[in-house]
């Protein structure tokens, strides 16, 4: 006996009216969701929207579009080897020497004190970042080391040498810029995109919400031309109850999407990046200039040398 009127206590707890008013509500909408993809419900029965709500709607358009636009392109930042060459390859090999190291290592500090041979651990690989300003650089060692093995007098190796020290200051430009880009411009024009912009979205979904709910009461009334006085008056109730609260929600909305369109971080983001990339582009044109000075010495010198040669 205590658990049913336990149980009935559960129940009675429950509105059923407000529950019901919901999902009537809920089909109403979907009804006239239906008949207006129909095209059974004329363009004059429907209510129009404020002219200011339908500009802001607009531009917050535009402006989700510019963000996920821009970002489709800038979010290559995310990953170091965006401009890396023969990446797969380096990258299956690279895979392959961290198992063999780790396999190596977790054989040695497991099979000591066993019957079985411990082999010596091997120190990791120093960290190869994988970016063009860095493959350069290392392909100009690789150069002067093979030039050097053969000869001392080799007249490539000092320019290579300068053009290899050059690549070596742009690569960890490179990794500053791309750090910077991701704190300062991506996370940021990120948040901007999945908050701001998709509350005043979803601001705007609740406003359609509500405008469908009116329109659907509009229909019901009509319909109860013919209806008892109770009826029609339940119905004018709840078609006023619509329309406060589609005002409050149009109000609510254009608040929101104007605050989207007048927030600055998006300039200032963009600002981040473009500052990142000038470092970047500064640090490069400085290191190459002064190479090319010295290549340039170094090139004349050799010329000279070799029309020298020919005249005798």
């Amino acid at each position: 006996m205590e658990n049913w009127n336990r149980l009935s206590s559960s129940f009675s707890s429950i509105n059923i009216g407000q529950s019901a008013s919901k999902l009537a509500r809920g089909i109403q909408v979907n009804v006239q969701v239906a008949k207006e993809r129909l095209g059974q419900v004329g363009q004059d029965e429907l209510t129009e929207l404020p002219p200011e709500y339908k500009e802001l709607e607009a531009r917050v358009d535009a402006l989700r579009a510019a963000h996920v636009s821009f970002l489709k392109i800038a979010k290559v930042y995310q990953f170091e080897t965006y401009d890396y060459p023969t990446q797969i390859q380096e990258s299956i090999a690279d895979f392959s020497t961290t198992v063999g190291t780790t396999v190596t290592n977790f054989a040695a500090a497991n099979l000591q004190g066993t019957n079985l041979p411990a082999p010596a651990p091997v120190q990791p690989k120093p960290i190869q970042h994988k970016t063009l300003p860095h493959a350069l650089y290392r392909a100009s060692l690789t150069a002067v080391t093979d030039l050097s093995a053969a000869s001392k007098d080799d007249k490539l190796t000092p320019a290579l040498t300068a053009y290899g020290a050059a690549w070596e200051k742009i690569a960890a430009a490179r990794l500053q810029q791309d750090e910077a880009i991701r704190s300062e411009f991506l996370q940021p024009w990120q948040q901007t995109l999945s908050t701001n912009i998709s509350v005043a979205i979803k601001a705007r979904q609740a406003v359609r919400t509500s405008r469908l709910e009116l329109d659907a009461a509009k229909q019901i009334i009509h319909s109860l031309k013919s209806a008892g006085p109770a009826k029609q008056e339940a119905a004018r109730i709840e078609v006023e109850n619509a329309e406060d609260d589609l005002v409050q929600k149009t109000e609510v909305a254009i608040q929101l999407m104007k605050t989207v369109l007048d927030n600055p971080e998006p300039i200032k983001n963009l600002n981040e990046l473009i500052k990142a990339q000038l470092v970047f582009h500064a640090t490069t044109a400085e290191a190459l200039s002064a190479a090319q000075g010295e290549i340039e010495e170094l090139s004349v010198s050799a010329e000279a040398s070799f029309r020298k040669s020919r005249d005798h």
